[in-house]
């Protein structure tokens, strides 16, 4: 788009001219949906997330300073919206557990069992083995099933922090356990 007509259909949107704010979505929809689409890899979501960038645009547009960078400007409310509904986002689940333990049909032998009992006994050795913090961050994670964003209103810390501490935990536990195999 030329920077002459940019200029003026973002000036005439933002003095209220419902056509030339049409006028810039259709010139730049597609650029927005390609970045949510980008981050949400969803077609349903980022049709639903594009359409709240240009409702944000419409609602802010008074506060652009420079109309020459509204392109640049509308990029960042994509980007700033994609990754906040990344963040908020529901855990997905395709199928519940309880629909995977029935469609397992194969009757558990008596060595099966026995390897799973070995296996749970090394693992509750190896997180006795890790400090506190640590053994906590895994079982929050792995045994209560909380996503990161539970894991750190639960220990008052950032997501970042709790995504470090769950790499270190677990490199420590595997270290842990190949201790303990080489006993």
């Amino acid at each position: 788009m030329e920077d002459q007509n940019l200029i003026e259909l973002v000036t005439a949107a933002q003095n209220g001219d419902r056509e030339a704010f049409g006028s810039l979505v259709v010139q730049f929809e597609s650029t927005v949906f390609a970045i949510v689409m980008k981050r949400l890899r969803n077609h349903a979501e980022a049709s639903e997330v594009t359409q709240d960038v240009f409702i944000q645009a419409m609602r802010k547009l008074s506060q652009l300073n420079a109309p020459e960078r509204f392109g640049g400007w509308l990029r960042q409310i994509a980007v700033r919206m994609s990754i906040n509904r990344a963040v908020r986002r529901p855990n997905e689940c395709i199928q519940s557990p309880d629909t995977i333990i029935v469609l397992d049909d194969e009757p558990e032998s008596p060595l099966d069992k026995l390897l799973e009992s070995e296996r749970a006994t090394e693992l509750r050795g190896g997180l006795e083995q890790l400090g506190e913090v640590d053994r906590q961050t895994l079982i929050s994670f792995y045994f209560k099933g909380q996503s990161l964003k539970e894991m750190s209103h639960e220990f008052d810390r950032p997501i970042g922090t709790i995504k470090r501490r769950l790499h270190t935990a677990r490199n420590r536990l595997r270290e842990a356990l190949l201790d303990l195999q080489s006993v």
